[in-house]
C-alpha cells in the first residue's frame, strides 16, 4: 500500500500578492509554492485569490487532495473592512434590571464607533428591562424597530451576562430562528466591563455578513476540490482557529496581517528570544518573541480599548523598496513611499542596454507627497534605487539570494546620484542605508524597553522578500546578531501552514483560587480540542493579573500528533555544546551539562558580567535548554535549576519557590518558573503564588509515572 504524504497548506494574503505553500510534515520540507495577485477587487474579494492559489498549488505540487491534512490562511479582510468602513450597521439590544438598569442602558449604548479617520460604524440602540424574562414577541418588536432604523446585524448585551447568559442567548436564538445574524457579548469576552464588552461585540457583529460570505465561498471551493482537511484561519494572536469559530468570532482575525510571519518565526525559524523583522516592499512589521512565545497586547480601535488580544507588531514605513528623498544635495530620508506605490522598478531588477545613460529626476509619487523622491530613467524604463539596491552594491546581499540584482544597473544608477551628492557610489549607498535603518532600529529599541528584553539573549531574525535589504545593516548598527529565516520570501505562508490551533479564555476573578485556575485551564484546553487539536499536543499557559483582577488561559495544540519538530538528525554532544556556547555573549568561565529530561538537554554556564566599563566583574549563572536537533528552547540569563523526579516534585518545587522568593518593600515577589518534562516546557511565569504554581504543576504532571525525570528552572530578574 502506498504511503501518502501528510501535507499542510499555508496561504498568506498580502497586500499585493497571495502566496501559497505546501509542506510535507514528515520532513517539514517545502513541496511547492505559488504566487498570485491578491484579488481585492474581484467579485469574490480575497477569497478568489485564496482559491486560485490553492488550485495552482495542488496542480504544481502534484498533490492528491487526500494527502492534505490541514489548510490555513491568513486574511486581511477584517482589517481592511475596518480601515475602509466596509461593515454592517449594528443594532444593539441592551438589557438590565434592578438598580443596575440605568447604568446598563447607558453602557450598552456605545454610539457610532470610529474605525479609521472619517470612517464610522453606525449603531442603533434599544433597551429591554429583564426584571422578568423577556417574551420573544418583545424581542422581535425591538429587532424590527432597529431594522427600520438601518441595522443589519444585532448584538445582545446584558449586564453581568458573563455570570448568567440566558437572556443574551434568548435574543440571539430568536434572531437566528428568523434568519437574522446576531451575536452576544459573553461569547466574545467573559470579562467584566459592559461598555468595552459591548463595543467589542459590536465590531465583531459588524464583520459577520462579509466574513460569513467569504468563509462559505472558501469552504465550498475547498470541499468541491475533494479536500476534506480542516480549514483554518489565522488569528490576531498568532494561532489558528477553525472556520466555524471564525464564523462566530471574526473579530479574532482583526489586525492579524503579520500573525502568520510571527507564527513562522516560532514554528519554522525556531526563535526563542528575538525580534522578528518581516520586510516587505513598502513596509516592515516588527515583533518580539520571549521564552519562545510571541508578545501580545490589548487591541484598540478608534482610540477605544477592546477585549481583544493581538500581537504587538510595530509597522514602520521602511522596506526593501523604499525610495530615497534628496534635498539640498543630500539624502534627507528614505520612504515611506515605495517603488511599487510610485509605479517604478528597482534598479536591482531592471536591465538597460550597455552604454545607456541613466538620468535622475525628483518626483511626487502621490498627491500631497513632497516632490523630492528619486526617479531614474534609461532607455524608456523608469526605476529607482532602494535599500535592496544599496545592500546589493555594498555586497551585503549574497549573489545566491533572491534579492540579488543586476550589479551593472545598480552601479550605473548610484553613479547618477553621485553627480548630485558629490561622493562615491558606495558612500551614497551607505547614506541611503543610514537613513533607512533608524526606523526599524527605533521600533526594536521600543520593544526592548517596553518588555525589558535582555539584549544578551536577542537575535534579529529577518523574513519577507526584503529581509536582506534591511536586517543585516540594522543588526550591524545595533550591535546585535542576525539571521535570515529559511525560505524568507514565503515565510508568512509557511507560518500559516505550521501555526498551532489556539484559543484564549479570560475571566474577571478577584483572588483566584486553585479551583478557578484549574477550571479556566480546562475550558481553554477543551476549546482547542473542539477545533481539532490532539490532546497529547495541547499546552496551556495560565497568567494572573492581580492589578486587573484578571485570569487568562492560553491553549495551543496541533491537529496531528508530531513525533518530531524538524527533520534534523540528532546532534552529537560536542555539536550541541558548541551551539550553546555560541548563544552566550559574555565571557564564559565554565560550562557543564546539568542533565537531560525527555530529550531536552540542560546546560549551566557561568559567565563573567562586567559593569562600569569593566571596573567591576561578577559571576553569573546562566542556563540553556536545547533539544537534540540543536534548537535552543529556553534561555535564562540569570537563574537556577535542578532535576528531580515526579514523585518528589511537589516538595522540591515548594522549597525551590521559597528559596527564590524575594521579600522586599513591595511585598512578596515570586520569579518566573519553568518545568521540563517529556520534551515539554511548562511556562509558569505568569503565576504569582506558590500554591497556584504547585497546583497547576500537579495537574500538568499527573500523567507521569513517579520515576520520570522532571526539571525545574527559575528565571531571576
Amino acid at each position: 500500500m502506498e504511503n501518502r504524504r501528510q501535507i499542510r497548506v499555508g496561504i498568506d494574503v498580502g497586500g499585493t500578492f497571495t502566496h501559497a505553500v505546501a509542506i510535507d510534515t514528515a520532513a517539514f520540507s517545502l513541496i511547492a509554492q505559488v504566487m498570485v495577485p491578491t484579488t481585492h477587487t474581484a467579485k469574490e474579494g480575497v477569497a478568489r485569490g485564496i482559491i486560485d492559489s490553492l488550485h495552482r498549488l495542488v496542480k504544481e505540487g502534484n498533490i492528491n487532495p487526500e494527502e492534505i491534512i490541514l489548510i490555513a490562511h491568513s486574511t486581511t479582510q477584517a482589517t481592511n473592512a475596518l480601515l475602509e468602513g466596509d461593515v454592517a450597521p449594528v443594532g444593539i439590544v441592551g438589557m438590565g434590571r434592578g438598580i443596575e438598569k440605568s447604568k446598563a442602558r447607558s453602557e450598552t449604548n456605545v454610539g457610532d464607533i470610529e474605525l479609521a479617520p472619517g470612517r464610522f460604524l453606525k449603531t442603533y440602540h434599544r433597551f429591554i428591562d429583564t426584571s422578568e424574562t423577556p417574551e420573544k414577541e418583545t424581542i422581535l418588536k425591538v429587532i424590527g424597530e432597529l431594522e427600520c432604523e438601518g441595522a443589519k446585524v444585532f448584538v445582545a448585551s446584558e449586564a453581568f451576562s458573563v455570570e448568567n447568559p440566558a437572556n443574551e442567548d434568548l435574543v440571539v436564538s430568536t434572531c437566528i430562528e428568523h434568519g437574522i445574524m446576531a451575536t452576544n457579548t459573553y461569547e466574545i469576552s467573559q470579562l467584566y466591563g459592559l461598555r468595552i464588552r459591548t463595543r467589542t461585540a459590536v465590531i465583531n457583529a459588524s464583520m459577520l455578513p462579509k466574513m460569513m460570505e467569504t468563509a462559505n465561498m472558501t469552504e465550498q471551493s475547498v470541499r468541491e476540490a475533494g479536500i476534506k482537511a480542516p480549514l483554518m484561519i489565522m488569528r490576531s494572536d498568532g494561532g489558528i482557529m477553525d472556520i466555524n469559530e471564525m464564523r462566530r468570532r471574526p473579530i479574532l482575525t482583526m489586525l492579524s496581517g503579520p500573525a502568520a510571519g510571527v507564527a513562522a518565526a516560532l514554528m519554522y525559524a525556531r526563535i526563542t528570544d528575538g525580534i522578528f523583522i518581516e520586510v516587505g516592499g513598502t513596509s516592515t512589521d516588527i515583533s518580539a518573541i520571549k521564552n519562545g512565545k510571541s508578545l501580545v497586547k490589548t487591541a484598540t480601535v478608534g482610540g477605544h480599548r477592546l477585549f481583544l488580544r493581538t500581537l504587538d507588531v510595530r509597522t514602520v514605513g521602511i522596506a526593501g523598496g523604499s525610495i530615497p528623498r534628496i534635498r539640498n544635495n543630500k539624502i534627507i530620508d528614505v520612504g515611506p513611499r515605495s517603488a511599487h506605490i510610485a509605479n517604478l522598478g528597482y534598479a536591482s531588477f531592471t536591465d538597460i542596454p550597455k552604454g545607456a545613460k541613466p538620468v535622475m529626476e525628483l518626483i511626487q509619487p502621490l498627491k500631497d507627497d513632497p516632490a523630492d523622491y528619486v526617479k531614474i530613467s534609461a532607455s524608456g524604463k523608469s526605476f529607482t534605487v532602494t535599500p535592496t539596491c544599496a545592500s546589493n552594491l555594498l555586497r551585503i546581499i549574497p549573489p545566491t539570494d533572491q534579492a540579488a540584482g543586476n550589479m551593472e544597473t545598480i552601479r550605473n544608477s548610484f553613479e547618477v546620484l553621485v553627480g548630485t551628492l558629490g561622493t562615491s557610489p558606495e558612500k551614497v549607498a551607505e547614506q541611503l542605508l543610514n537613513k533607512s535603518f533608524p526606523r526599524a532600529a527605533n521600533a526594536v529599541e521600543d520593544l526592548i524597553d517596553e518588555y525589558q528584553l535582555d539584549r544578551n539573549l536577542l537575535t534579529l531574525s529577518g523574513g519577507g522578500g526584503g529581509a536582506m535589504a534591511l536586517v543585516p545593516y540594522t543588526a550591524k548598527k545595533m550591535g546585535l546578531p542576525f539571521e535570515i529565516a529559511p525560505n524568507a520570501p514565503v515565510i508568512s505562508a509557511i507560518g500559516a501552514a505550521l501555526a498551532m490551533v489556539r484559543d484564549m479564555i479570560e475571566k474577571s476573578v478577584v483572588n483566584p483560587t486553585d479551583r478557578d485556575i484549574l477550571k479556566i485551564r480546562k475550558e481553554a484546553e477543551e476549546a482547542v480540542m473542539k477545533m481539532g487539536a490532539q490532546a497529547e499536543t495541547i499546552e496551556v499557559q495560565v497568567e494572573i493579573d492581580p492589578q486587573k483582577n484578571l485570569i487568562r488561559a492560553v491553549a495551543t495544540g496541533s491537529t496531528e500528533f508530531r513525533t518530531r519538530d524538524l527533520s534534523k538528525p540528532a546532534l552529537k554532544e560536542d555539536e550541541i555544546e558548541a551551539i550553546v556556547q555560541k548563544s552566550v555573549r559574555e565571557e564564559i568561565k565554565d560550562i557543564s551539562r546539568l542533565g537531560e529530561v525527555g530529550g531536552l538537554c540542560i546546560y549551566r554556564i557561568t559567565t563573567v558580567r562586567k559593569k562600569m566599563m569593566g571596573l567591576f566583574k561578577s559571576d553569573i549563572t546562566q542556563y540553556r535548554v536545547i533539544d537534540r536537533e540543536g534548537v535552543i528552547r529556553l534561555q535564562i540569563s540569570r537563574g537556577d535549576a535542578l532535576i528531580t523526579d515526579k514523585s518528589r516534585i511537589e516538595g522540591v518545587l515548594r522549597n525551590f519557590i521559597e528559596h527564590h522568593t524575594d521579600y522586599g518593600d513591595a511585598g512578596r515577589s515570586v520569579p518566573g518558573f519553568f518545568i521540563l518534562f517529556r520534551g515539554r516546557i511548562l511556562d509558569l511565569s505568569g503565576l504569582l503564588s506558590a500554591t497556584h504554581i504547585i497546583s497547576l504543576a500537579n495537574v500538568e504532571l499527573s500523567r507521569l509515572t513517579d520515576d520520570e525525570p522532571v526539571a525545574v528552572l527559575v528565571n531571576i530578574i
